[in-house]
């Protein structure tokens, strides 16, 4: 992946408000990291753990992350935005970032709160929700025994108006907005104080603590239907609070792990990221297992084709195999195939049918031949795995052996193909038995008949 700072964009809110956001990484699955609080995206870039845990995460996921509105590089805030705001900021981010199905990061009452609400509102755009220092609500409350008294935040405000961005308070900022690893490390504690001098004023950070103070997702949980790990807070209640949370929603789960740091980049890396990628990996594993459908898959080749290119020229060739190209999503069209790609020379594509796939495949050989051109084809029904725009699976395997098999013009078939299209008028030869490069076992293949 790249390095050193990310560029910074601008995602524009829906009342005009730019927020500002990076985006980093090497994976293709997107991960949105939204933070407690206050943020500053090139400050954070500064500190080492940090930076350090991000191109860890940067290695395997497509990354963005932002400054919330009023804090960092975003705007500022004129008139305190309500909840409903914040959390429709993320999706401008995601918007602007062209993030169409996302892993919600989000951190503690504030980011994985907009997080959660988020995840309810628009579960066809979140891949997985992990609720890192999760907690419902900041406030104290009858029903909600983990939350900080009146008087503590009180207090908390009072400290914040005295001790805002104090270098020589680093040490007490850190551990307690941060947890305790890094509290004794002067050059932490210098970072911290410009960061949060950065991040917010004084003023902004007190005002924007009330709006999250009044935050209650509580009743949000239970619409949560995606993919949920619940992390515990740092605080030593953490466990209870997260297990709670964890109980009110649909299938989630509270991670063993209890983090001594509150973000996910200071404290044990090496923890935090494995319980990260332990929980993302089983989503995955789940989801192969629940995009797999029955599909007839058809591969085409032109035969002979290098010789062919080699004969016309470049220019001739390309022009060529686009009319090839052309004739062949008509026939798709018409049979009602998916194309997934072209092979440089030929063709995948999926069908609900196999009758309609092996006809498609015989319209496909004889329509190429007004070109100069013959092919050979390859068809086999199996469960496939869907990968985005791309298809995968032992049966993509088992098609494209069987084609390469085929002679020119002939359309070629697994035995599971013929079985399935008994009745539909078509005609099979047999072919004997085959070992298909990589696929256990033998297999019968049978020719179309024309």
């Amino acid at each position: 992946m790249e390095t050193g700072i990310p560029k910074t964009r601008y995602a524009k809110a829906a009342d005009g408000t730019h927020l500002a956001y990076q985006v980093f990484g090497a994976g293709e699955q997107d991960v949105l990291y939204v933070s407690a609080g206050e943020s500053h995206l090139d400050v954070l870039w500064e500190f080492s753990p940090y930076v350090r845990f991000m191109r860890r995460l940067g290695g395997r996921y497509r990354v963005i992350t932002f400054d919330k509105r009023g804090t960092g590089l975003s705007d500022r805030i004129v008139q305190l935005p309500d909840f409903e705001t914040l959390m429709g900021d993320v999706r401008a981010v995601l918007d602007a970032a062209g993030s169409q199905r996302t892993i919600l990061l989000g951190l503690g009452p504030t980011g994985g709160a907009a997080c959660a609400v988020f995840a309810a509102s628009f579960p066809e755009r979140t891949y997985a929700f992990v609720w890192w220092g999760a907690a419902a609500r900041w406030a104290w409350a009858p029903d909600y025994p983990w939350g900080a008294r009146d008087e503590d935040l009180a207090k908390e405000e009072q400290w914040y108006e005295e001790n805002w961005g104090d270098d020589e308070k680093g040490g007490e900022l850190l551990r307690g907005f941060a947890g305790p690893s890094s509290a004794d490390d002067p050059e932490a504690q210098r970072w911290f104080a410009k960061f949060l001098r950065y991040a917010a004023g004084p003023g902004d950070q007190v005002r924007l603590d009330r709006l999250w103070n009044a935050v209650d997702v509580r009743g949000v949980l239970p619409a949560i239907h995606v993919p949920t790990l619940c992390v515990p807070s740092m605080d030593s209640d953490g466990p209870e609070e997260a297990t709670w949370i964890a109980e009110q929603i649909p299938g989630a789960v509270r991670a063993a792990l209890h983090p001594t740091d509150y973000p996910p980049w200071l404290g044990d890396q090496e923890a935090n990221l494995s319980a990260l990628d332990s929980f993302l990996d089983s989503v995955q594993r789940e989801e192969r297992v629940f995009d797999r459908v029955l599909a007839t898959v058809l591969f085409t080749d032109v035969v002979g084709s290098t010789d062919r290119a080699a004969a016309v020229g470049d220019q001739a060739w390309q022009e060529l195999i686009g009319r090839h190209n052309a004739i062949i999503r008509g026939l798709l069209a018409r049979y009602r195939g998916s194309e997934v790609k072209t092979t440089g020379d030929g063709v995948l594509a999926t069908f609900d049918g196999p009758a309609r796939a092996v006809k498609c495949a015989q319209g496909i050989c004889e329509a190429v031949k007004a070109l100069g051109l013959e092919v050979r084809a390859g068809c086999h029904t199996g469960e496939i795995e869907l990968l985005g725009a791309d298809v995968g699976g032992v049966a993509v395997h088992i098609a494209a052996r069987v084609a390469a098999l085929a002679d020119a013009s002939e359309v070629l078939v697994s035995s599971t193909v013929k079985d399935l299209v008994a009745g539909s008028g078509l005609q099979f030869c047999e072919r004997g038995e085959h070992e298909l490069k990589g696929v256990p076992g033998s297999w019968h293949l049978y020719a179309v008949a024309a």
